[in-house]
């Protein structure tokens, strides 16, 4: 039984709606990682908390 050949050459990339769907996911993820941030930024009992974390770290 013969195996087939395998190609040296890589595969074309992905063109097309593919493409433009992933870039489309990525800007909307990366839109609402920092749009929480900014929600958690808003409330100063996160930043205190925030802040004593860090600061643990070097005490």
């Amino acid at each position: 039984m013969k195996t087939p050949a395998m190609s040296a050459e890589p595969s074309p990339p992905p063109t097309g709606a593919h493409t433009r769907r992933t870039a489309w996911l990525a800007v909307v993820l990366a839109a609402a990682v920092l749009g929480g941030v900014f929600v958690l930024y808003r409330q100063p009992e996160f930043l205190r908390v925030l802040g004593d974390m860090i600061w643990a770290c070097f005490g």
